[in-house]
């Protein structure tokens, strides 16, 4: 009796031990290990070819703005599946922006973008943001894809265990992932016909099945184009339990069975419910006596998303998982959109204020395009982030599963629920206490420009040595480091930012022969593409039903063609060209500013022609109350700026520069002074609070001459890809005809930021030749990890 009981003590305290040890395993998993997510914003759902494909990517970490990734990855691909480029780009605020240019020549139907960051891919590889984008081409005549059907069935938990009643679930769709109808009849191994079901939404419906000793079943279907077929039902286990749940208002309730010839290890139970890799829920179940056993989980407290039931054993083992939506419709912000000018007819001008009632910061994007091109509805940043980017498998139409509160899409979402693959743990791996063996690191630096020395006169000679590096960009502008060489040959220069390639100079301080007789290698520490190709099919994309909304995109590809063979036939006398008359600020900027400082979007200040700069004691004083959201004060002497919670960067003559060294330099000395807004990634040293960069007065012509830094060595260094402006036409200012206006996209904007000193922001575009009617579409998300769609049609 009391070996028994001393056994029962040592067994009780084991499962104590390991219950904790999954909780605190799961806390690191949560902190340390939590999977991003990723969403796109296209700046429309179809494209012709030759136009800019504009993007803006909003990454979460759980509920929360990442902080696992600095640089963002995207792969484009044509509709073969062959890599057509591999893009990269900083993170700012959990976001970042891109663009891909379509071919003037391509010929395919659509273009393949896969999205993610290098810390996704420690992860499985069906949760990376992938998607199809249409490209308009002429009509052709195409043969009839022959479309097969193919029907999977779900039994609820995860397994059909005999006479124990269980809920199937069943998925019906094309090789293409896309929904079909079917209708079907189960029967078991006599022929008897045990039930008759229909789809009930998308391709998915449910039934209950119980099924019994030596007895298998059939489903056998009819699809939407007559074709018949039979799916096997998973082999039923003799022995086991089962878990089914039902999710009502504000709570969960959990229905577990076990078999009467159960083993032991099933006599007590543990219901574990998981969110975001947290857990949320632990219940021990005693099933000594009982083989059924309800439980109640209280979800009002918890945030919207995907929440995870497993049920284990006495010895924690998994035997039953179930996934369910809490929507506690906790999840969005709203950003609000007016037009305070309205311009319709040709060219005019428009202005748009968006404004966000709350003050936390937000970080958004606007598109403004044509009113009459069909919008993709199909997808947004709610559904992606909350739904789709959690699931395997294709998610049909995900927006409507937010479309409304109807008890009938609550129901059609739980079939999604059941019918699809989700983000799984290694359980046994958890139990055991074990971590995540990660492949890739998390980039916590931008760019960096880093390398080691080979060669054995560095061996003999190289300790205690610096490297001189002039980086030289395309526009002939440069910057300088001075790195010191660790023994082992490295060196490395963290958070540095720059776009394209770079040509660098580098010799050894002080040691010409050493630089001759060493072999230098650098790298910017970025990812190269994922893979060179990805498994296509040859569907025909239909990002549209509206036969309206495809004439008008072939309407502006007609009209652009048109244009091009009438500029081509034009002879130059024909031209009457009109110069722009350009502002002192466009002087000084092409004076001054070269590379990501030139035009960029902010503030900018004729130092010497304004009166007031040369009665100003410096530059930050000249500074105060001319720029919305900088703050700037005096403490101690020195001044301290605040930009949305951080410090500008500051530049002198584009390089990095101090406080104390701009307060120094007298305003007689200061030309030109450009501020830019949030964020700024022109150079070293920029970064997501803006940045002040302040030029000096040169010579008569201004110009910098710099040489190619003759007798040092050379290598090439390629960093983020080119990111160019999005053009927006000033027709107010402009003095000269441009030609014909045809852009379908009028504007985009990817940086859209507010907070609590600047809840309004304000946008001016101009209308086309065409267009009488805009749609604007605004997505983004604020500092809680809460997320907007906002769509808006002028006219």
């Amino acid at each position: 009796m009391k070996k028994n009981f001393l056994l029962f003590i040592f067994l009780f305290l084991t499962l104590i031990v390991n219950a904790q040890k999954i909780d605190s395993v799961l806390n690191i998993y949560a902190s340390l290990y939590q999977p991003e997510k990723m969403h796109l914003h296209f700046d429309k759902a179809a494209y012709n070819k030759g136009e800019t494909i504009w993007f803006k990517a909003y990454m979460l970490a759980g509920s929360d703005w990442t902080e696992y990734s600095k640089n963002f990855y995207a792969d484009w691909y044509d509709d073969k599946g062959k890599l057509l480029m591999h893009e990269a780009a900083p993170i700012f605020e959990s976001s970042a922006k891109g663009q891909f240019q379509i071919p003037e020549k391509y010929t395919g139907h659509f273009v393949h973008v896969k999205a993610y960051t290098q810390w996704m891919l420690n992860f499985d590889e069906g949760f990376l943001f992938e998607k199809d984008i249409p490209v308009n081409q002429p009509q052709t005549k195409t043969s009839i894809p022959n479309y097969i059907t193919t029907v999977t069935l779900f039994p609820e938990g995860g397994d059909l265990v005999i006479n124990t009643n269980c809920r199937i679930a069943y998925k019906a769709e094309n090789q293409f992932g896309k929904p079909v109808y079917i209708k079907a009849a189960i029967k078991n191994n006599k022929g008897e016909l045990i039930d008759s079901v229909a789809a009930e939404h998308d391709g998915m419906g449910s039934f209950n099945l119980e099924p019994k000793e030596n007895e298998t079943y059939s489903f056998n279907w009819i699809d939407e184009n007559g074709k018949q077929n039979t799916t096997a039902f998973p082999i039923a286990k003799k022995t086991g339990a089962t878990l089914e749940i039902e999710n009502l208002d504000n709570k969960i309730l959990a229905f577990i069975k076990r078999t009467t010839n159960a083993d032991d290890i099933f006599k007590t139970m543990y219901l574990v419910a998981t969110m975001n890799q947290q857990m949320v829920y632990r219940s021990r179940i005693n099933f000594s006596v009982k083989t059924n056993v309800s439980a109640e989980l209280p979800t009002n407290n918890l945030p919207t998303g995907i929440l995870r039931l497993t049920l284990f054993t006495a010895d924690w083992k998994p035997i039953a998982e179930r996934i369910t939506f809490i929507n506690n419709h906790d999840y969005e912000f709203f950003p609000s959109i007016r037009a305070t000018t309205k311009g319709l007819e040709k060219r005019k001008k428009n202005i748009l204020e968006v404004e966000v009632g709350d003050t936390l910061l937000s970080n958004m994007s606007i598109s403004v395009t044509d009113g009459d091109l069909e919008q993709d509805k199909s997808n947004d940043i709610i559904s992606s982030l909350l739904l789709s980017s959690e699931l395997k498998g294709n998610i049909h139409n995900p927006t409507y599963y937010f479309s409304s509160n109807a008890d009938s899409v609550a129901h059609f979402l739980d079939l999604v629920m059941l019918t699809n693959g989700w983000r799984k743990y290694k359980w046994d791996d958890i139990v055991a206490g074990k971590l995540p063996q990660l492949k890739y690191a998390r980039d916590t630096d931008y760019l960096q420009i880093s390398g080691k020395v080979f060669g054995s006169a560095f061996e003999r000679n190289g300790l205690s040595k610096t490297i001189n590096i002039v980086i030289q960009n395309k526009d002939s502008s440069k910057q300088f480091l001075f790195l010191p060489v660790n023994p082992d040959g490295t060196f490395v220069q963290r958070g540095a930012i720059f776009y394209d390639t770079v040509k660098l100079y580098y010799m050894f301080n002080g040691d010409r022969k050493l630089t001759d007789r060493t072999d230098v290698r650098f790298n910017t520490g970025l990812f190269s593409a994922y893979q060179s190709t990805f498994k296509t099919h040859a569907q025909n994309i239909q990002y549209t039903n509206s036969f309206m909304g495809q004439a008008r995109l072939k309407y502006f590809l007609d009209e652009q063609d048109r244009l091009k063979k009438l500029a081509a036939s034009t002879t130059l006398e024909t031209v009457t060209v009109k110069a722009k008359t350009k502002s002192n600020l466009d002087l000084l900027d092409e004076k001054y500013t070269t590379g990501m400082f030139s035009n960029g979007d902010g503030y900018s200040f004729d130092v010497s022609n304004d009166p007031f700069g040369a009665s100003s004691l410096d530059v930050f004083r000249y500074l105060q109350g001319k720029v919305a959201g900088l703050n700037i004060n005096y403490g101690g002497g020195e001044p301290t700026l605040s930009w949305r919670g951080g410090s500008p960067s500051l530049f002198l003559d584009e390089m990095t520069t101090q406080t104390d060294v701009l307060q120094g330099i007298p305003m007689s000395d200061v030309a030109y002074i450009k501020v830019f807004r949030p964020p700024f990634f022109g150079a070293f040293g920029g970064g997501g609070n803006g940045a002040i960069a302040i030029y000096t007065k040169r010579g008569k012509d201004g110009k910098r001459i710099y040489s190619n830094a003759p007798g040092l060595n050379t290598s090439v260094l390629a960093g983020y890809s080119t990111y160019k402006v999005f053009y927006s036409p000033n027709y107010d200012n402009s003095k000269y005809d441009n030609g014909p206006d045809t852009r379908t996209t009028l504007y985009w904007n990817p940086y859209l930021l507010t907070d609590k000193k600047t809840k309004t922001v304000q946008i001016e575009f101009y209308n086309n030749d065409v267009s009488n009617k805009f749609h604007v579409v605004i997505e983004g998300i604020n500092a809680e990890g809460k997320l907007a769609r906002v769509e808006k049609d002028i006219q």
